[in-house]
């Protein structure tokens, strides 16, 4: 068996596409070997700055021989058919075999294929897969035609030890490499992988991408040890700086004390986003003055020129945050709001300014259903929410919006729940973000949101297949968490209408779409707890109601009665009945929902079933009435044992017609008692 090792090497690559290009080579060039039949044993991928490597192993040299047998035409039929199936197997007619079948007699075709070189198969397979290469933003260079996502320089390819001279545009595979750009630049010959990744290292290069992230963590948790401070943990800066060196050397240095009065998050947003330094604290979560930089070369001095050279331009960025944060606290928050109008949120939803004074608008309703909510706080911080938008420091971090906002607000001497809400008004951003619980926080998160869901859904701009530009899932999925999290009794209809009022814009929102589509939300976000989505769309189908806490208790009262015995077995009778009244009703042309008619029944079982369900359907409509949900099933569960006793000994289709169609409503009772608690047919399984 064979080896296959290739390498691509060109300049820098994006940190954020490495990973996921090298993934992208393997799949493209797995799925061509399936598809060529090719067998193949491990497949590996690496990336570095300026390096994707795939090595295949347990390749076969070549493809075993194939031997096909096809069925031709009759013996004795027409000419022309033969001379067809001649063609499509590229064989003569005295290389046909004659054979009897219980069908009579036909030509068969044997058509033997000698196996091919795999290496020729790779010579095929490969190019295809570096053309194939899905890059976000490809690029040409020179007068190449190629388009990658930077300029390739080089491709080396082996196979079994031997260059395999694929070609790609301008470029033939070799059997040699390169090292690290500064420290071990010469070409480097190669004869298979562990040579490959052997000598790389020895030329400071750290194939695996993995290795590189343990490499920086260790050595910044070491060194931020040694001076008893701890590292704050940062993944995806993490991922990011392992995509920017080849051979990771961690520094530490420090940050002049006079930018330490700025907020944390200020300063490391700075130097995350621009220097790509991770920052340290001294335990309690407060930030110290030092900070972790990683080289990409091993300095002669230790690093010290290195560690002095980012001082000097951490100084120069940290003062641009440092200005910006005084020049910010010379104007309050309340003074912002106006220039909101020059801010756009959308070009038929009105500016940001229109936005707020909705949101203000909306808090006035959300107030009384969340305990504790002071309204005025409410429309005080829903008018504020978003003047941080016109601020210096986040016109230069957008990340930190909202975070500001309570800093600045905190400055202006706002209610200290108030400068919250500016915080926290934009959470839950995802599943993994808390969720606020302050009552006004959650107010105007609310209202922030539902605003949002209501224009864009209005204006008919609601998410298709992956498609979410205005992030209107999350936004839902938001409200869900605010709303099931804190218990609140939220009637999201009369929310959703109010909202719709408040719009600016002619068309009128379908209230019903949207609960719809937060019902499609609701059941995303319950997965994870394993409620079934079948469950929640047949409570969702009562209607009545958007209170999601009322829904979620009917959800979890029909999830235990359904695992009962009672249950279970209701639920097939449930299904017999509406079963039997589908195929009559279409047969019959006509509905059997009316009330039946007790002067008709002949069998105790049918008086006992009916006296049962009118006394069933009182107890579960009074119990749905007061939210008593258990109880509501316990009163469902005692119709097992007449409906058992109904389907067990009579006979539905009745010789007698008037017999019959009162039995079929009867069935129908059956299912309009039980459709109380849910839409039975709805439930799958």
């Amino acid at each position: 068996m064979a080896e296959l090792l290739l390498e691509l090497f060109s300049e820098e690559i994006p940190a954020r596409m490495q990973v996921k290009a090298a993934s992208d080579l393997e799949r493209l060039l797995v799925a061509s070997l399936k598809e060529a039949g090719v067998e193949y044993g491990a497949v590996t991928s690496y990336s570095t700055p300026r390096r994707l490597t795939l090595v295949i192993a347990g390749l076969p040299h070549s493809q075993p021989d194939k031997s096909e047998e096809r069925r031709g035409p009759r013996v004795g039929a027409p000419e022309k058919a033969l001379e067809g199936f001649l063609r499509s197997t590229g064989l003569s007619k005295d290389q046909l075999e004659e054979r009897e079948t219980p069908k009579g007699s036909f030509y068969y075709a044997v058509i033997e294929t000698k196996g091919g070189q795999t290496s020729d198969v790779l010579k095929d397979i490969i190019p295809a897969a570096l053309s194939a290469l899905p890059w976000a933003k490809p690029m040409k260079w020179n007068a190449h035609k190629a388009r990658w996502v930077r300029p390739l320089h080089n491709i080396l390819c082996l196979f079994d030890g031997a260059v395999l001279p694929i070609e790609w545009e301008h470029l033939t595979a070799t059997g040699h490499t390169y090292g690290h750009r500064f420290m071990a630049p010469d070409t480097i010959v190669v004869k298979d992988f562990a040579d490959y990744h052997s000598k790389l290292r020895s030329a400071y290069v750290i194939l695996d991408d993995a290795e590189r992230r343990d490499i920086i963590l260790k050595d910044a948790t070491s060194l931020a040890k040694d001076e008893g401070l701890e590292l704050i943990e940062d993944p995806g800066l993490l991922a990011e700086v392992a995509g920017l060196v080849e051979w990771p050397e961690v520094l530490i240095g420090g940050i002049d004390p006079q930018f330490m009065d700025v907020p944390q998050e200020a300063l490391i947003s700075a130097m995350r986003s621009h220097q790509k330094y991770f920052s340290l604290s001294d335990g309690t979560g407060k930030m110290a003055p030092r900070f972790i930089t990683v080289a990409n070369l091993r300095a002669e001095d230790g690093g010290k020129k290195i560690v002095a050279g980012n001082e000097r331009v951490l100084s120069a960025r940290l003062s641009d945050a440092k200005f910006f944060w005084d020049l910010d606290r010379k104007e309050t928050l309340e003074s912002r709001v106006d220039a909101l109008e020059k801010v756009v949120f959308h070009a038929r939803l009105g500016t940001v300014r229109q936005k707020v004074a909705r949101i203000a608008e909306l808090a006035k309703v959300i107030a009384p259903f969340v305990p504790q909510a002071d309204a005025d706080k409410c429309v005080r911080a829903a008018l504020l929410c978003k003047a941080d938008l016109t601020t210096e420091m986040v016109g230069e971090f957008a990340d930190l919006q909202g975070l500001m906002g309570r800093y600045y607000a905190e400055h202006d001497g706002e209610d200290a729940d108030i400068a919250c809400a500016l915080q926290e008004h934009y959470s839950p951003l995802g599943p993994n973000d808390a969720c606020p619980s302050a009552a006004v926080s959650v107010v105007v998160a609310l209202a922030d949101k539902i605003d949002t869901l209501v224009g864009f859904f209005a204006m008919n701009e609601k998410p298709t297949g992956s498609k979410d530009p205005y992030a209107l899932r999350r936004a839902a999925l938001g409200v869900i968490r605010l709303v099931l999290e804190n218990g609140l009794r939220l009637p999201l209809l009369k929310i959703f209408e109010k909202a719709d009022e408040l719009q600016i814009i002619d068309e009128k929102l379908q209230a019903s779409e949207l609960l719809e589509f937060f019902a499609d939300r609701l059941k995303v976000h319950l997965k994870e707890q394993n409620v079934r989505h079948d469950y929640i769309a047949a409570v969702f189908a009562l209607g009545g109601t958007s209170d999601l806490v009322r829904l979620m208790a009917q959800v979890s009262a029909l999830s235990q009665f359904l695992e009962s015995e009672d249950g279970a077995n209701l639920l097939i009778a449930y299904r017999r009945a509406a079963n039997i009244l589908r195929i009559e009703e279409k047969k019959d042309g006509v509905s059997y929902n009316e009330t039946p008619d007790k002067s008709l029944f002949t069998r105790d079982e049918e008086i006992k079933l009916f006296d049962q369900i009118e006394d069933v359907s009182g107890l579960v409509a009074a119990a749905l009435g007061a939210d008593e949900f258990d109880a509501a099933s316990r009163a469902a569960a005692t119709l097992r044992g007449p409906v058992d006793a109904f389907f067990d000994n009579v006979i539905v289709n009745a010789d007698e017609a008037d017999v019959r169609s009162n039995r079929l409503r009867l069935l129908a009772s059956i299912r309009n008692s039980l459709d109380q608690l849910a839409d039975f047919s709805k439930i799958e399984g």
